[in-house]
């Protein structure tokens, strides 16, 4: 028996919901941050974008070697790893972080579309299975 926590939609929700959360805060706080000096400082700490990615990296790691052998496989992990080595690079690397929020933004929309086209591709065969 499987646990429901290795269920691929469950993982492909988990991930999209974290980059959905890391798009609000790329997004979100730096308006908020004009209006709240404690928003402003959260929004730029550096820790929170690292956060984000170590929770991201693993999250989609795990779906990316799961989906190694699947059919459609290759489109999601070239998708996905697209996504996840803007996000890494974005967070760790010092000469970007001019462009920071943009390589973020584009990491996190490419990784969330990888795990929605996988979603979708699992929800649409489970119903042709029923």
């Amino acid at each position: 028996m499987t646990a429901r926590v290795l269920n691929p939609r469950a993982i492909d929700a988990s991930a999209i919901t974290l980059s959905a959360l890391c798009m609000i805060h790329c997004l979100a706080l730096p308006l908020l941050a004009a209006m709240l000096p404690l928003a402003s400082v959260w929004a730029e700490a550096e820790w929170v974008h690292k956060a984000f990615v170590l929770v991201a990296v693993p999250l989609s790691g795990f779906a990316i070697v799961r989906s190694a052998t699947s059919p459609g496989g290759l489109g999601f992990m070239l998708l996905a790893l697209s996504g996840l080595t803007l996000l890494i690079a974005a967070a760790f690397l010092k000469p970007l972080h001019e462009v920071e929020t943009p390589v973020t933004v584009t990491g996190a929309l490419l990784l969330a579309s990888a795990h929605i086209w996988r979603w979708s591709r699992h929800r649409n065969s489970n119903a042709h299975e029923a």
